[in-house]
């Protein structure tokens, strides 16, 4: 391991009287993977912006190679080789992979236009270099590549730009499992050729398997620096929300006490992605959608909310009475920023947005109630806000991704249908989402949730629908719903356990 390429001195950042980075201490060496571990709203996102040039410091310095730098912009801060890969995409979608990856310097023809030939060239050794270049069309125009593959165009971005700080912002909360594997090895490569990779990740057992250090921040503040793996997840945990933390995921309902059926799906089949899929969720009951990703999950929730069109069989959905076809539902997006959110528009309006008709009469919205009820959900979500009219994207992502749930609750869904809802959120975010939909089960909600988590339906989920090439492979509950037999199924390696047994009878 190299000497410290980065410090940090005394640096601050406040907005107003909120203070985002307090006198932050901080060193990292180069040829490092150092993580960065916190909650939303610890100061990690707040840090890597200071280090990336988006924004400047209140106080305190920054050196880079023991020189004192001010970056302006992140052009300057990519000159002196630091590149940061924001959580968010930035991807434009109307251009192809090739001009997006070269978006930053695009080279020219002798002429000075963009030489499109050679645009294509770097691309394709980039992805190459990455590991996926036969899984990405770089002609290809972005808005047409799932969120997986548009996150592996951010990678390339950064990478076409040599870095010697790399800066990966939830780089990886997006990817498949199939695309996670070979950015890692991407990683480590980089690490190995003496780049400093500063890495902020959620998922617990990529900081094991990658990082050299960890640093963890709490309420803006550096806390501790240690050697990875010196510390125990539950002493990493605590550090990180300040507080013992008991059990993660809430206690589960008893079966006999769910409801009638909300949602019937019968026979199902769209394409050759969805064939014959058939299930019942009942009112009080977390139904989780796993197995590989890609094998049909996210198109059973939309083939279910009527997204799709040419679909085959039948969904009958059951009000709070019983009364088949009055049931209502609501789909929260997988990408928070591009089908979730208002980016630009306030906290409030967002909270608001699909309840306008309850605060507004002969067209004329009630500022007060629209006001009041907004309030309301940020108390009962405990979304950190400071002021109501704040833009939405000021927020940090796991209170962006309470707005988004907290969002819906204003029409009152019997069904909530949700594609992986704490992607990039950290536990402690993550285990109030849990209680809250515990919550909205208990009183009387059904819920289909698609989790790329194993422990999230392990834990969160009173049964998991395994899927396997657009089919149901087994239904897994009770003592059955553990990892072994859910990879068992996702992987059709047949019968593993009595209680495998017992799921596929």
């Amino acid at each position: 391991m190299g000497d410290p390429i980065l410090e940090l001195s005394g640096v601050g950042k406040r907005y107003g009287g909120i203070v985002a980075l307090d006198s932050v201490d901080f060193k990292a060496r180069s040829g490092s993977i150092h993580a960065i571990l916190g909650e939303n709203g610890a100061g990690k996102s707040t840090l890597m912006k200071l280090l990336a040039g988006t924004i400047r410091p209140s106080e305190g310095q920054m050196k880079v190679d023991g020189a004192p730098v001010d970056f302006r912009s992140p052009t300057e801060a990519a000159r002196a080789g630091v590149v940061c890969i924001f959580q968010e995409l930035s991807v434009i979608p109307d251009l192809s992979v090739a001009a997006n990856v070269c978006l930053a310097d695009p080279p020219r023809t002798r002429f000075g236009l963009i030489d499109r030939t050679r645009q294509i060239q770097i691309a394709r050794r980039i992805f190459a270099d990455m590991g996926v270049g036969q899984d990405i069309d770089v002609d290809a125009r972005c808005s047409e590549l799932p969120l997986s593959k548009r996150q592996l165009v951010e990678i390339a971005k950064a990478l076409v730009r040599n870095p010697r700080i790399l800066i990966l912002d939830e780089a990886t909360s997006a990817l498949t499992a199939s695309d996670v594997q070979p950015v890692m090895r991407l990683l480590r490569r980089l690490r190995d050729q003496g780049v400093l990779i500063l890495l902020i990740s959620h998922r617990m057992h990529e900081i094991d398997e990658l990082a050299d250090t960890c640093s963890v921040f709490r309420n803006g503040r550096h806390v501790e620096t240690y050697r990875s793996g010196a510390r125990t997840d539950q002493q990493v945990v605590q550090m990180m929300i300040g507080r013992p933390i008991e059990q993660i995921y809430p206690q589960k309902s008893d079966p006999a006490t769910f409801g009638p059926t909300r949602l019937l799906v019968d026979r199902l089949s769209w394409t050759d992605r969805l064939k014959n899929i058939s299930f019942e969720l009942r009112a009080g009951e977390i139904v989780g959608l796993g197995g590989l990703d890609g094998q049909g999950q996210q198109e059973i929730l939309e083939a279910v909310s009527g997204l799709l069109i040419g679909v085959e069989g039948t969904v009958t959905l059951h009000g709070g009475d019983g009364t088949t076809g009055t049931g209502s539902f609501a789909l929260v997006s997988e990408d928070r920023k591009t089908g979730g959110l208002f980016l630009p528009l306030s906290v409030g309006r967002n909270l608001t947005a699909t309840g306008q008709g309850a605060f507004s009469r002969f067209g004329i919205v009630d500022r007060k109630r629209e006001q009041a009820y907004a309030r309301g959900l940020v108390d009962k979500l405990q979304i950190k806000v400071g002021d109501l009219d704040s833009a939405v994207e000021t927020l940090s992502g796991g209170n962006q991704q309470k707005v988004v749930l907290a969002k819906w609750l204003a029409v009152d869904p019997d069904i909530l249908l949700l594609i992986d809802p704490t992607r990039g959120i950290d536990v402690g975010t993550k285990q109030e989402i849990y209680r809250l939909l515990r919550d909205l089960a208990a009183a009387g909600k059904a819920i289909l949730i698609y989790s790329t988590d194993y422990d999230e339906l392990i834990g969160l989920c009173d049964r998991a629908l395994i899927v396997y090439d657009g089919q149901i492979a087994a239904s897994l509950e009770g003592a059955a719903l553990t990892e072994e037999n859910i990879l068992s199924s996702a992987l059709r390696l047949g019968v593993t356990s009595p209680a495998m047994q017992e799921a596929r009878a």
